[in-house]
């Protein structure tokens, strides 16, 4: 392998969002023997770059999904914005089915309510992590708007109508499925707009090109890497189209049950330093 790429939510990032000890050591082993590892997220880059600076790592980063990637030294190779037509046909299938959206822009993150998505994520925590106090969730949904940046605006049509200002996702978020299924189904026949989800209870939507199969395969070719020599790590469908592509697909024990039929071969768990666990594998082989 020459080049090792790895989500991050659900998949690099344990239970508390941060790099475990064990995941950052065998990513710096996997740097020094020339391995290039890359992170690819549907985060924006600056919520990218925190939990990697907190762990002391330094990557090239695929952030929202594949419509941009930044280089090592911070700069950015690629850009892949939404059309504004289908922008708008994105918030109004939201607003239709009464679902939370954001909207991550080259502004930053814009959404109309902060307390709607604290409870829902609230439900969400309490679903997949269900040991952690109730105000432990609390701080943590509170830190992402932090993280993220999140400005909230009365209405997201007056970023769609700012020439200034280009969108690269939008992050949908329900506790009802069918209101999350209805708003896919007013969407998923416009070519403009592709849909992919990170998790349970949410939908992501970019640009056609906006995905990590092909950000990774440009980022591969741009080293002069082909894919068969590529690792993807991941654990939902927004990582579907990278795990596709690569040389050796890894998904993660909390993976989506359709990822792990896809991939090569299955990890340890986020929270049990399942990138670690993989990385190892594939540097003993090296040996």
């Amino acid at each position: 392998m020459k080049l090792i790429a790895t989500d991050l939510d659900g998949t690099l990032l344990n239970e508390a969002n941060e790099i475990s000890v064990e995941n950052a050591s065998a990513i710096r082993k996997a740097q020094q023997l020339g391995i290039t590892v890359v992170i690819a997220t549907g985060r924006s880059y600056e919520a990218a770059l925190k939990p990697l600076a907190d762990a002391s790592l330094t990557c090239p980063i695929i952030c929202l999904n594949g419509a941009q990637i930044y280089l090592e030294n911070g700069e950015l190779i690629r850009n892949i914005p939404l059309d504004k037509v289908a922008c708008e046909k994105i918030i109004e299938a939201c607003e239709k089915e009464s679902v939370y959206v954001e909207a991550f822009t080259s502004h930053g993150g814009f959404s109309i309510s902060r307390e709607e998505f604290i409870r829902i994520l609230v439900n969400i925590m309490k679903i997949h992590y269900p040991t952690l106090s109730t105000d432990t969730v609390n701080e943590r949904m509170k830190q992402r708007f932090q993280d993220e940046k999140i400005e909230i605006i009365e209405d997201l049509n007056l970023i769609i109508n700012n020439e200034d200002i280009n969108i690269y996702k939008f992050l949908a978020f329900s506790l009802e499925d069918h209101d999350l299924e209805n708003t896919r189904k007013q969407l998923e026949k416009n070519e403009d707009i592709n849909i992919t989800s990170s998790g349970h209870m949410n939908l992501e939507f970019n640009h056609p090109d906006a995905n990590k199969g092909r950000a990774l395969s440009i980022y591969a070719d741009k080293l002069g890497i082909e894919m068969k020599n590529v690792m993807a790590l991941g654990d939902n469908f927004n990582d579907y189209s990278m795990l596709q592509l690569a040389g050796l697909s890894v998904a993660m024990e909390n993976g989506d049950p359709a990822i792990k039929e896809l991939c090569d071969y299955t990890t340890k768990a986020n929270t049990e330093h399942g990138v670690a666990f993989a990385i190892d594998k594939v540097l003993k082989a090296l040996v």
